[in-house]
């Protein structure tokens, strides 16, 4: 990958559509993962506005201190950066306390997990309307296009994605020229959804690279009765995954009513 020149492409192509929507910048959701390190920072070279949204919801402290480090690193870097903290901990539990209690507490655990992300994406939107800002999406290639690995209408809620025609791998090299916090880099990927140390590969049972194999290997047509050991296991998460988010990935179904009809 030709990096340096995939960034500018990149913060050309953000600063070309905000011109054209009439938009005065960004905002975006910092998590301390490499998606958001990387995609607030592409943004933040565009010299529009970028508004960083904390969003803690009961976080891990590790979660909650690469976030902050990472905005004070873009402030220190870029004039066009303001910062915005938001506890949404007290408003999810309030959430909680609401909803008909259930018997088995572990049945909810999904749904609350992304609650947890589509609460963050109405913040979003919220600040976003007052500022006349886009909401930017962190979402990357593998997760977004391969294995579904997001929140319908939670951090899958954007109006635009910078890096989603990039691999995990490819948005590692960006950040690393980019010389984004090297605690961030090194840190084991999570949706941090969940209040745990739980990983992305421990969630979904393969790592990144292992998924940008498998996602090759599908897009020329190949099947699992051609791998063994653990290339199989690997392809056939993929597929499965790839076969169970396919209505996170395809447009919303419409109900067509023939002419006949109407």
């Amino acid at each position: 990958m030709k990096t340096e020149k995939v960034i500018d492409h990149i913060v050309d192509w953000l600063k070309d559509y905000a011109d054209k929507a009439g938009i005065k910048g960004f905002i975006i959701g910092i998590s301390g993962g490499i998606d958001s390190a990387v995609t607030s920072t592409l943004c933040a070279k565009t010299g529009l506005d970028l508004l960083c949204l904390e969003m803690p919801i009961h976080q891990a402290e590790s979660q909650e201190t690469r976030a902050s480090h990472h905005i004070d690193w873009l402030i220190g870097n870029f004039e066009n950066v303001k910062r915005q903290a938001v506890d949404l901990t007290p408003v999810f539990d309030s959430l909680i306390a609401a909803l008909p209690a259930v018997e088995n507490e572990e049945d909810r655990f999904m749904s609350l997990a992304n609650t947890r992300a589509r609460l963050r994406m109405a913040t979003l939107y919220y600040f976003a309307a007052l500022n006349g800002y886009l909401v930017a999406g962190t979402g990357n290639k593998v997760e977004d296009f391969g294995v579904g690995f997001y929140t319908k209408y939670g951090d899958g809620g954007v109006d635009l994605s910078p890096i989603a025609d990039l691999m995990k791998t490819e948005v590692y090299d960006i950040a690393r020229f980019l010389g984004v916090n090297q605690d961030i880099v090194v840190a084991p990927p999570t949706d941090g959804l969940w209040g745990d140390d739980r990983t992305d590969e421990d969630q979904i049972g393969a790592s990144y690279p292992e998924l940008e194999w498998a996602m090759k290997m599908n897009d020329e047509g190949r099947t699992v009765s051609e791998f063994s050991d653990r290339k199989k296991q690997v392809f056939s998460i993929f597929k499965r995954l790839n076969a169970a988010n396919q209505h996170k990935m395809q447009p919303i179904p419409v109900c067509t009513i023939p002419n006949d009809l109407k």
